[in-house]
């Protein structure tokens, strides 16, 4: 007997939604395909349809929004294993906010079955309508807005997809789900789902506003990646020895503060590559707005000599910062035993026990994080300079680079 699909039958969904009924049915219809909860992957979207993640006994991935069928493209060209099956679910509007990489994981006809939970509008943020919300249905909120939705069903169809339907009145739910999941390649079934808390609360009303059943099929070969053999990356060969010296004996936490466009990412980077040559454990995590080319460049560096269990670096031993939009980024995270490397321009009264230094004016915009980083690394017998050079002269701006290093050597314990 197959092990259930589902971990609870208790759904997570507002009492009355469709979206229960419909997860209820898939489970089933998995069941009865005769897949075990470990050779099903769900991808989930954002929203309502998102909720199902701790319910299901399967592997499941969380996605953004509408980027489901792009996940789940890529996890059924990298299943090795025979056997397995790839299933993604998304409301409608993940399904309209996604709409080129589902249909492109139809054009490929890649092996997934898409479960799109539509109930004509974004549930989850107060009702608004959605690119699948129907003419007759906006009417009935009295939305003044006639342009009509997209067929789903259709456009994967014409896009390739081996199988598509839509399902919009009460019936055998798990026959139709049976179906996708049996076609050989991608297939789609969308599902006219209640909203009792914004939409259509009756399946009578929700059969006149939603577009009618439809099924389509194509006769297709399932698309499939063409492997190369690659060595995995833990099989590789690693030195016996480190390169380099380093004098941490437990851990460092190192964070690293400027402007967009200070190179603090690349500073950030090359100190990380430096400490793997030197044999430490090392993780490198960076952060900036969306804006890229503007406000702050923040950068964590953990080096250790221990396996590092956790990234999170909330107290950083040591903070870098090289310009106004820098420091007032690290701030909070300053404390009493923080150690300050700050720029002569980011002298106050706050920090007397800081060490200054002419970083922005030695080494310019681009190269006074680098500058004050490795300065004060190479100082204290953190880092060797040439591992720092070494990994430069990689780089490809290594010439500027290696040119803000050599000037370190002087301070090299």
């Amino acid at each position: 007997m197959t092990q259930p699909i589902l971990s609870t039958n208790n759904m997570p969904f507002c009492p009355g939604c469709g979206h229960g009924v419909a997860i209820k049915n898939l489970a089933k219809a998995l069941e009865e395909a005769g897949y075990s909860p470990l050779d099903v992957i769900v991808v989930s979207d954002i929203g309502c349809a998102g909720l199902v993640d701790p319910i299901l006994a399967t592997h499941t991935i969380h996605g953004l929004h509408g980027r489901a069928p792009a996940l789940a493209l890529g996890v059924s060209l990298g299943l090795s294993s025979p056997g397995k099956k790839v299933v993604a679910i998304q409301g409608d509007g993940g399904a309209t906010i996604g709409l080129q990489h589902l249909l492109e994981a139809a054009r490929r006809n890649v092996d997934i079955t898409l479960i799109v939970l539509n109930n004509l509008l974004y549930g989850m943020t107060g009702g608004q309508m959605s690119g699948l919300s129907t003419v007759e249905f906006k009417a009935g909120k009295q939305i003044t807005d006639d342009t009509p939705p997209f067929d789903i069903v259709k456009l994967v169809h014409e896009a390739g997809a081996a199988y598509s339907s839509r399902i919009t009145s009460p019936g055998d739910f798990k026959a139709q789900f049976l179906e996708a999941l049996r076609a050989p390649g991608f297939s789609l079934v969308e599902v006219a789902c209640l909203c009792p808390s914004h939409g259509v609360k009756k399946l009578k009303d929700l059969s006149i506003v939603a577009l009618g059943d439809l099924k389509l099929a194509h006769e297709r070969e399932p698309g499939r990646a063409a492997f190369r053999p690659t060595e995995p990356l833990f099989a590789q060969d690693k030195p016996e020895r480190p390169s380099y010296r380093s004098n941490i004996k437990e851990r460092l936490g190192l964070l690293i503060a400027g402007s967009a466009g200070g190179g603090i990412q690349s500073a950030a980077r090359l100190i990380a590559n430096a400490g793997i040559l030197s044999g430490l454990h090392v993780t490198m995590k960076g952060e900036y707005p969306i804006t890229v080319g503007t406000g702050f460049s923040a950068a964590e560096v953990i080096l250790s000599r221990d396996k590092i269990h956790y990234t999170g670096l909330e107290h950083p031993d040591v903070v870098v910062a090289a310009t106004e939009d820098g420091l007032v980024k690290a701030r909070s995270r300053i404390h009493a035993h923080t150690i300050l490397v700050l720029d002569s321009k980011l002298k106050e009264e706050a920090f007397p026990n800081a060490v200054y230094g002419d970083f922005q004016k030695e080494a310019g915009k681009q190269g006074a994080a680098l500058s004050a980083a490795a300065r004060w690394l190479v100082q204290e017998g953190v880092l060797q300079v040439e591992a720092l050079l070494e990994v430069a002269r990689k780089h490809k701006h290594g010439e500027a680079m290696v040119e803000v290093l050599e000037k370190c050597k002087s301070v090299e314990v």
